[in-house]
């Protein structure tokens, strides 16, 4: 059981050859997130994966090209026996997802075309084109945002309703205490075993203090450098 670990600044980013979606699982997507998510700039949502495979015959294709990368970086199967998910963004808010996904490290694969929009990683400089085929293992309480590809930072008005900036993602809970993950990651446990006695729910500290989900203000993004990361959970 993890009691603390420190948050790792290894980002790791490739591209992959995956098909595009087919036409009718696209529309289906579209429809979902404007009529049920009806997603506002920054917004993150997920989709119904189970849904989407029986009209996605290429899901396997995606799987088995993710999977293959991450091999290729030392992780062995970890992602196929790890928690998948389908997601949707319209942009993203600077945010961590330490307080909810501590144990995990995330593998994203996008599936959208070029929106004209970067992952970016204030913390560690990494700042990631997004196209179709992008690939992404990030550790969940490293700070992120999906920005404007010509913006230092996230703006909502970047978003207008009538641009289509919209990007769905497969995402993989990859577990971090898993000796290959770690590994990769170069993440340390126990760095701070008596903070998270405390602790009954995990949380991100940085330099002393609870670090929040949002605790990065969207015109400082550049903020967090100056800075390092705790996650501690019971």
């Amino acid at each position: 059981m993890i009691r603390s670990r420190h948050v790792s600044d290894v980002v790791l980013t490739g591209t992959v050859d995956i098909p595009v979606p087919p036409t009718r699982l696209m529309a289906d997507w579209e429809r979902d997130i404007s009529s049920r998510l009806a997603l506002e700039p920054g917004d993150v949502e997920s989709l119904s994966l189970p849904r989407a495979r029986v009209r996605w015959p290429d899901y396997k294709h995606c799987v088995q090209a993710a999977s293959g990368w991450t091999r290729t970086l030392g992780l062995q199967d970890v992602l196929t026996t790890s928690d998948t998910a389908l997601m949707t963004c319209r942009g993203a808010k600077y945010h961590h997802d330490g307080e909810q996904y501590g144990g995990a490290a995330f593998c994203n694969l996008f599936l959208s075309e070029d929106r004209g929009l970067d992952l970016h990683f204030p913390a560690t400089g990494h700042r990631i084109p997004l196209v179709r085929g992008t690939a992404v293992i990030f550790d969940t309480g490293q700070p992120h945002a999906v920005i404007d590809r010509h913006s230092t930072g996230f703006n909502a008005g970047d978003f207008p309703p009538e641009r289509d900036c919209t990007q769905v993602f497969l995402t993989w809970e990859l577990p971090i205490e898993n000796a290959h993950v770690a590994q990769t990651l170069n993440v340390a446990f126990d760095t701070d075993p008596l903070t998270a006695l405390q602790m009954i729910e995990e949380q991100v500290w940085r330099n002393g203090a609870r670090l929040s989900a949002h605790g990065l203000h969207e015109d400082s993004p550049g903020s967090a450098k100056e800075k390092s990361t705790l996650t501690s959970s019971t």
